[in-house]
């Protein structure tokens, strides 16, 4: 989604939330490692990541419109593109979660399956 000024606050939010989500996962950071990083609660970055209304990031939407800066806000926070070798891994799905690196030489886990007593 494009953001203009002809967007509401809330739908503004909700895209830059969206688009935060989006740039976190492309680094695979969890929330709560997100949160640690960069010194606030886990729950600050769920809201960001939900468009609630923050009174300071609403602020600056309203002031963004008033200066008629809001079309601008697309080059601060960029529409994530995944690579082509994400695409092909996603096969069309959305990325929801980051996952845990892989330590070298770790051994894959393998499926438990029933009466598989180890």
């Amino acid at each position: 989604m494009r953001l203009t000024s002809l967007l509401s606050d809330e739908a503004i939010l909700r895209e830059l939330g969206a688009r935060l989500a989006a740039a976190r996962l492309a680094r695979n950071l969890t929330q709560a490692a997100l949160a640690q990083e960069a010194g606030v609660s886990k729950r600050t970055i769920e809201r960001l990541e939900s468009g609630e209304v923050a009174s300071r990031l609403s602020a600056l939407v309203r002031v963004g419109r008033v200066l008629r800066l809001i079309d601008r806000l697309d080059a601060f926070i960029p529409v994530a593109t995944p690579g082509p070798v994400e695409q092909l891994k996603l096969a069309g799905r959305k990325r929801k979660r980051a996952s845990k690196p892989r330590r070298p030489g770790q051994p894959k886990t393998r499926k438990w399956t029933w009466g598989d007593e180890t």
